[in-house]
């Protein structure tokens, strides 16, 4: 009897701390962070809002032929490439670290997400990109006064990004970078951009991307483009791989960015492909 009334007395409880749980189980399930809205860790030139996941290494190829308006006499481009090779680090699965190589720069850099995605919360992804580079095209032979210092460029933005379905994806980012060393004296060192990027899923494996970026203080006397790309990503078990054609031959931040020589108004524009595998 005693029991009986133990277990009468405990029901209530047991009922409510269940109702508790079944709320707690309801809020975590609405609260999951939405899935990455982009595939690759660039939407083409422009960095995405995905990170590595942690202790997950990339390697990556980045290739940019020379421009297609060449013809036959480069064969279209592909006697004349630019190559960065880069590695980058899961740290944590808030924190990215990277280092590469191109013809253009030696590139530090690392990627970090403040704000992810919600289902039931935040609508946007907000993740911070920070890049030390050294200029690597800079000769003694041309700048013999030139010192270390000079070569520095520091490159900063804000990726924000909203996964709208499970196919289409969009991106802004605000940028500002600097280079202590300029070939235009009309260019100020520091230098403000703004980027777009999307992304639209065509079928499992495959996808459509579109970046571009529009320099806000270029210098009025600059031979240079706001850069433009629009390429297909196609993922194959740990690869993704991106091909795309772009108006900018240089791959670091500075240099598609501020530096984008191509036109593509005259054809003139590069093929190229990022190569990612992870291990």
């Amino acid at each position: 009897m005693r029991k009986l009334l133990l277990l009468g007395l405990l029901l209530p409880f047991a009922a409510v701390a269940q109702d508790d749980l079944l709320k707690e189980i309801d809020t975590a399930a609405t609260k999951q962070n939405v899935e990455s809205a982009f595939k690759g860790l660039k939407i083409v030139n422009l960095e995405s809002t995905k990170l590595a996941a942690k202790k997950d290494l990339y390697f990556v190829v980045a290739h940019r032929f020379g421009s297609i308006k060449g013809g036959f006499e480069d064969f279209w481009g592909l006697d004349n490439a630019v190559t960065q090779i880069k590695f980058i680090y899961g740290l944590t699965d808030w924190l990215t670290i990277a280092a590469g190589r191109s013809e253009q720069a030696y590139d530090f850099s690392a990627k970090y997400r403040l704000i992810p995605q919600r289902q039931d919360g935040s609508p946007v992804s907000l993740v911070l990109f920070n890049s030390l580079g050294f200029n690597n095209q800079l000769k003694e032979s041309l700048y013999p006064k030139m010192k270390f210092e000079n070569r520095l460029i520091y490159v900063n933005q804000i990726l924000v990004s909203r996964k709208f379905s499970e196919k289409f994806s969009l991106e802004i980012a605000p940028t500002y970078f600097h280079e202590n060393f300029v070939t235009d004296d009309n260019q100020d060192n520091s230098q403000f951009a703004v980027g777009f990027g999307g992304r639209y899923k065509l079928a499992k494996r495959w996808s459509v991307n579109v970046d571009y970026a529009t320099h806000l203080n270029r210098a009025g006397s600059s031979p240079y483009h706001n850069p433009l790309s629009v390429g297909v990503d196609l993922e194959t078990g740990g690869h993704v791989f991106q091909m795309h054609f772009t108006n900018s031959q240089g791959i670091h931040e500075a240099g598609f960015l501020g530096n984008a020589t191509g036109d593509w108004g005259k054809g003139d524009i590069f093929f190229g492909f990022n190569l990612l595998r992870v291990f």
